[in-house]
């Protein structure tokens, strides 16, 4: 007990928060503990100023305090004062007591005045002085004297007018500490005057980067080291929750999907991966995800004529026609370009494959004597609709396209779904189909998908289409890319997110003059740019509102950053995850 109180008298709270070093004798800077600080005093600002007159300080990755000080005025005061001016000047201004180079500034300071007293007498305004500082800290001293003159550039840009601090280093060192000290040798250089509405200019506590209430973490702001967090979902900020990412090979887009998809999970969000590339296997697989492969290896089979009760909403009539529709793309991306003659006998094709199996477009057709949803063998397959088409010579190029599907290469279409898919995370491999036939594996669990994500608007859902120019450009069709829109266009209702991911811009824009390219972008509030070519960036230019600055940022940034857009805001941000998080994406 004794040996307790020994040492409380000796040490206090003082001794622990005082540094141990302090050196004022250079009148360019203070050093503390290693740390150098110099400080600049605002002297004068822009007379009139819509905007936040500290926003492009403060939104710099500078180390930097700042203080303010505001002093509320007598209103009595300041009117009795305003009068004698306004009537001393105005008598001066019409007897001419001002040579010809005084004469417009005190007609300034005449209106001026006038206006400040209107205020706070017809609208109730308050007269305020105002002091602003600035302290820069760094532990090199060259580095210090840089950053001085980089903000003093802004300031100036900002219609803000400083002064260093010189001689006053200790002074104004202590202005900023939370003392409430503003010390009267800087007082006077640094007064200004606002009324109430013009403080407003001055505030300095505002969001320097996107901060969504309950969104995930994407990264760091590149110039300022701020952390983004986007709720994509928040629809009273986004018009959407889409988003369109692009980068070339290498440039860090499917890491910075895995990311989300990570993320994403933490918070339970539903999520299905198409994944022509094989990149999130090992995530799938970490974070218990379903994992899904299609291929001559594989024992996975989804059949492509599934009609499914989540297929349309409980309010919606027409099961057969609304797969019908979805079937046609399918098959075009088989037949390629067919006539509408050609068309039709698809068509007609179809329907009696369905008719076989009892299904015909009355949906009462779609459930069994006990009432319950037809599955996936009552439905039919590749083959049938091979025998459907006959022996008619008209028809012989079709089986041709089909044959591959049902005897060759491609037979892993010709069977019945032998998957459940009851898990939050599914991913999609559909690397083992080969370049010419992954159109057709995304197309299929695109339409799986799309009926999963429709099946409960209250749970949030996400669904990633990597290389999605496979499915909306040139090597695609109308009705495929008609499709996927209709995906972009609709899926917020039914409380989605569609995240489209590519490398190929040009092939993006390559279909019906880049319509749907320009579909996409368009309807995704949420745009990101990683590394690109130039030729790239020129093409992407035509459908967004890039800057000319952005334009070589986009060519200049390194692997993991981006160019984001949320909406009008554009933000420069660097992918960030931690040690954990890398074992859970990837292999060690």
């Amino acid at each position: 007990m004794v040996k307790n109180e020994f040492e409380e008298g000796i040490v206090n709270i003082n001794d622990y928060i005082s540094p141990s070093y302090i050196d004022t004798k250079n009148p360019k800077y203070i050093e503390i503990d290693g740390l150098y600080y110099s400080s600049i005093i605002c002297v004068d600002y822009n007379r009139e100023n819509k905007n936040l007159i500290l926003k492009n300080i403060i939104d710099n990755n500078f180390n930097i305090n700042v203080s303010i000080f505001y002093e509320k005025q007598d209103s009595y005061k300041i009117i009795r004062e305003l009068t004698n001016s306004i009537g001393n000047v105005g008598v001066d201004i019409k007897e001419k007591n001002f040579n010809s180079d005084e004469v417009d500034i005190a007609a300034f300071t005449y209106n001026d005045a006038k206006y400040i007293r209107k205020e706070i007498q017809v609208n109730n305004e308050e007269l305020y002085f105002f002091y602003i500082y600035l302290i820069i800290y760094n532990e090199d001293i060259k580095e210090l004297e840089n950053n001085l003159n980089i903000i003093e550039g802004i300031a100036q840009s900002s219609g803000i007018q400083t002064k260093r601090g010189f001689f006053r280093q200790e002074q104004l060192y202590k202005n900023t500490l939370p003392f409430f000290i503003n010390s009267k040798d800087v007082k006077l250089v640094s007064k200004r005057n606002a009324l109430t509405s013009g403080l407003l200019g001055t505030y300095p506590f505002f969001s320097s980067s996107i901060f969504d209430k309950n969104g995930i973490f994407l990264g760091k702001n590149l110039k300022n080291n701020s952390l983004i967090f986007i709720n994509k979902y928040d629809n009273k900020k986004y018009k959407n929750s889409n988003i369109s990412v692009f980068g070339i090979s290498g440039s860090g887009k499917s890491f910075f999907a895995k990311t989300m998809i990570l993320r994403n999970r933490y918070i339970g969000i539903e999520q299905y991966v198409i994944d022509p590339e094989r990149e999130y296997n090992i995530l799938c697989e970490n974070l218990d995800g379903l994992l899904l492969k299609i291929g001559p290896t594989s024992n996975t089979f989804i059949n492509i004529f599934d009609i499914r009760e989540d297929s349309i909403e409980d309010d919606e009539k027409g099961f057969l026609l609304n797969k019908l529709n979805k079937l046609l793309g399918f098959f075009y991306l088989i037949f390629g370009n067919i006539d509408e003659e050609e068309k039709s006998i698809v068509e007609d094709a179809i329907i009696k494959c369905y008719k076989k199996k009892g299904i015909n477009f009355e949906d009462e057709s779609l459930y069994n004597k006990e009432k319950n949803f037809k599955t996936t063998y009552d439905m039919p397959i590749m083959e049938d609709l091979y025998n459907s088409f006959g022996e008619s010579k008209k028809n012989e190029k079709f089986k041709k396209k089909l044959l591959p599907f049902i005897k060759g290469s491609l037979k892993f279409f010709n069977n019945y779904t032998n998957v459940e898919l009851n898990n939050k995370l599914i991913v999609a491999d559909i690397y083992d189909l080969g370049e010419e036939n992954l159109k057709y594996g995304m197309y299929i669990f695109t339409d799986l998908f799309w009926d999963k994500i429709k099946k409960d608007r209250k749970k949030k859902k996400s669904i990633y289409l990597d290389e999605i120019w496979r499915l909306i450009g040139v090597t695609s069709n109308k009705e495929v890319a008609g499709f996927i829109y209709k995906i972009f266009k609709t899926i917020r209702k039914y409380g989605g997110s569609a995240i489209a991911i590519t490398q190929d811009i040009s092939d993006l824009f390559s279909l019906e003059n880049g319509n749907y390219g320009k579909s996409i972008i368009n309807n995704s509030s949420i745009k990101m740019f990683f590394a690109l070519e130039e030729e790239n960036i020129k093409i992407l230019s035509e459908y967004t509102n890039i800057s000319n600055i952005e334009k070589i940022e986009i060519k200049n940034l390194k692997k993991g950053e981006c160019l984001a857009f949320f909406e009008d805001n554009h933000v420069l941000l660097n992918n960030v995850v931690d040690d954990f998080e890398k074992r859970i994406m990837e292999k060690e």
